[in-house]
């Protein structure tokens, strides 16, 4: 059978998204701080974006972010240059500072501007020569003289990090006195390790790497694990708690013992099972148990390079005069407008066609940027606003009034696609009169009571763990209690259910609780 090759046509529909609406799409699910480092990326790559001076007010009229004028901006610079309408002066502003909107933004009706004065800011008197348009367009083959200092400081030294764990051993085990043989060893341990601070790779092949003797590995391998922070190099969390007592000198502690032969029953529930088989008292375990609680079993996690992730609110939700308005938090944010003298450039016989082919393509991107950053806010304001709405009894009085929200609920309400509510609400903070708190965690299942309403699970689930707190120590309710007791409330639940809601809230079951007592 032989195989000739032809060929065919075929006829198919697929979304395609477009520069701006992909960059509108990722603004969505961009919280402030990254989108605060776009915005200073974009002002450093795009120089038709600038920065407002602090303190530089903008207009009213160019607060508004007047959608109608970029639309036509854009129009102009799509247009044939013949087609182009005189050089203009108006400045566009893209961020706010924190203050109230209680109202959606709205196309204003007519732009307005203060008069230009022609004789000092005159075209003819721009210096070219001054915007280095051969930075911006060197296709980077040429060689440009730079001015240097050579007694200045360098930037790149100034810089400052957390040091790793492997810089941190690696600084002491210079300082220890071993062996050069035994510090070549050990700098190679030091490289096999996970960020816990465990072994990586067996003892055997570390020792293969560098032909090193039992003995050497052995030395090197003990100079480690007594090194800061101590308990590194080990084969797991038994060895480096083992390691710690060993350092601090208890190797006679009931502790050590308790851990070297009963690593894997060292849970409170287990407690009376090895008391009797260490022929001690209950309260001597749980002494012991405090003291072993005071180790660290991963050592090496605090250098793991893993930074604190910093929760900034997106907005603020304050109530003025009974009424809950709504805030944009734009603290740091830069506040930015697109530079006039760019767009008169587009007008002179002076700039070239390839600086004017520039102009118009750092333009598209400028207008774009500008008019999704004001999209991402109207969105997010528009979220929050719903949620407001809904969630009133909760900002007046507390988590016990949540009501059960869906994703779904807020995108019929305001209108807009599900997987547009879900990128808004990701990762992003709003400052309530009940505290800090994440707008996913506004949203939440219900369960219909014998009244007809909603409850939401989050209330459940509280309503759960004040049950068991409230509780007689000596004899804990179990989750069939618990869930004829919401029967009674008018709350049908299931035991499985309830000992789900149990486990999700990290407590354990009622035989557990009566163990720990």
């Amino acid at each position: 059978m032989s195989v000739k090759p032809h060929l065919s046509t075929t006829l198919s529909q697929r979304l395609v998204l477009t520069p701006q609406m992909r960059q509108r799409i990722e603004l969505l699910a961009m919280t402030k701080v990254e989108l605060s480092d776009l915005v200073s990326t974009q002002l450093s790559e795009n120089p038709v974006l600038e920065e407002l001076a602090p303190d530089e007010n903008p207009e009213p009229a160019a607060i508004q972010a007047d959608e109608q004028l970029l639309s036509a901006v854009s129009t102009e610079i799509n247009a044939p240059e013949s087609a182009l309408p005189p050089p203009a002066d108006a400045e566009f502003y893209a961020g706010e500072s924190k203050a109230p909107a209680t109202e959606p933004a709205t196309p204003a009706d007519e732009f307005t501007s203060e008069p230009v004065d022609r004789e000092r800011d005159s075209f003819e008197e721009v210096d070219f020569g001054s915007f280095s348009f051969e930075e911006y367009l060197d296709p980077g083959y040429r060689t440009r003289e730079v001015e240097t200092k050579e007694d200045g400081p360098s930037f790149e030294n100034m810089l400052t990090r957390p040091l790793s764990l492997e810089e941190h051993l690696s600084f002491q085990l210079r300082l220890s006195e071993v062996t050069p043989e035994v510090q070549d060893c050990g700098e190679e341990i030091i490289g096999n390790l996970n960020e816990d601070g465990f072994l990586a790779s067996p003892v055997s092949e570390i020792s293969a790497l560098g032909n090193w003797s039992p003995e050497v590995v052995e030395k090197a391998l003990h100079t480690i694990q007594r090194l800061d922070p101590v308990g590194v190099a080990t084969s797991g969390p038994r060895e480096a708690l083992l390691v710690q007592m060993e350092d601090q000198g208890q190797q006679d502690r009931l502790a050590y013992r308790m851990v070297s032969e009963h690593f894997d029953r060292l849970q409170p529930h287990r407690m009376p099972d090895l008391a009797k088989t260490l022929n001690v008292n209950v309260e001597d375990i749980k002494q012991e148990l405090d003291y072993i609680k005071t180790l660290d079993p991963h050592p090496g996690r605090k250098y793991s390079g893993q930074s604190a992730q910093y929760i900034e609110p997106e907005v603020y939700i304050e109530k003025i005069d009974d009424e809950y308005h709504i805030l944009f938090n734009d603290d740091g944010m830069p506040q930015l407008r697109i530079n006039p003298t760019y767009r008169r450039m587009m007008n002179s016989d002076k700039a070239t066609k390839e600086e004017k082919d520039y102009i118009k393509d750092r333009f598209r991107s400028a207008i774009d940027l500008l008019k999704n950053i004001d999209h991402r806010k109207q969105t997010i304001y528009r979220v929050c606003k719903s949620i407001v709405d809904r969630q009133r009894e909760f900002l007046d009085r507390g988590v016990e009034y949540l009501r059960p929200m869906m994703l779904k609920d807020i995108a019929e309400d305001i209108g807009i696609h599900l997987s547009t509510v879900s990128r808004v609400v990701n990762r992003k903070y709003v400052h309530t009169p009940q505290g800090v708190i994440e707008l996913r965690r506004f949203f939440t299942e219900g369960m219909m009571s014998d009244d007809g309403e909603e409850i939401s699970t989050r209330v459940l689930k509280l309503q759960i763990k004040k049950m068991i707190e409230a509780e007689d120590s000596k004899h804990p309710i179990t989750d069939d209690q618990i869930a004829k007791r919401l029967a009674r409330e008018g709350v049908k639940m299931s035991r499985r259910t309830v000992a789900k809601y149990r486990e999700q809230m990290r407590i354990p079951g009622s035989r557990e609780r009566r163990a720990v007592l």
